[in-house]
């Protein structure tokens, strides 16, 4: 027999959303631990490693404590871990509107279809470009969002040059986000304005409230 899955987990808790399409809302984050890139900007490089193995039920468990719908499954990576697609699908079939923040770098066509993915695709000043798996952009729903961390103006052109080559606009919603103490917000927002985009300009909500502290 078979044992039940289970998942590597850095952190389970509950805070406000601080991006994508439910910003501002109360929802518990399930941070799996574990992530093949080294993005330059990345804000939680404690999950590359450690955590603690936790069965599906016991994780159900612990989102339970809370009262809320909202479940985001991030990383790290989430879908380095096999056991994440039916994690999803568990949240799902318990009523959970579930979002998962993934790199765009591993395959997403496992991934339930109620699930809303936030497809993260990398910049060059990322340093992780040459990661993105573009065959994915064709396994987006209306649901989904693309978004992109703008980190200056190259990255912004960069960004712009893929939506139009891939008519994202078209797939899904697109976010431009500026990389927090590094690329100037109202300068973005400006360059959107300018460019007549038709793209989500968003701001990390839980970096003005809390900075980068672990767990919120």
């Amino acid at each position: 027999m078979s044992e039940p899955p289970r998942l590597r987990i850095t952190e389970i808790f509950h805070s406000l959303q601080g991006e994508s399409a439910t910003i501002g809302y109360p929802t518990v984050f399930v941070r799996l631990t574990g992530c093949p890139l080294r993005c330059g900007y990345c804000d939680t490089a404690y999950a590359f490693q450690g955590g603690e193995w936790m069965m599906l039920d016991d994780i159900l468990a612990r989102i339970r404590q809370y009262r809320t719908r909202y479940v985001t499954v991030t990383g790290g990576e989430p879908l380095a871990q096999k056991n994440c697609l039916p994690l999803l699908q568990r949240l799902c079939d318990n009523g959970y509107h579930v979002s998962l923040e993934t790199s765009g770098a591993l395959d997403v066509s496992g991934v339930d279809p109620r699930v809303i993915k936030v497809l993260d695709l990398k910049t060059p000043g990322s340093g992780e470009v040459a990661r993105n798996l573009y065959d994915n952009i064709d396994k987006l729903l209306p649901h989904d969002q693309v978004k992109f961390v703008i980190c200056d103006r190259d990255d912004f052109d960069w960004s712009v040059g893929m939506m139009n080559k891939y008519d994202l606009a078209a797939r899904c919603e697109v976010v431009f986000s500026p990389s927090h103490g590094q690329q100037d917000a109202t300068a973005l927002a400006e360059w959107i304005l300018e460019d007549q985009l038709p793209v989500r300009m968003q701001v990390q909500l839980h970096k003005y409230l809390w900075g980068n502290e672990p767990g919120r």
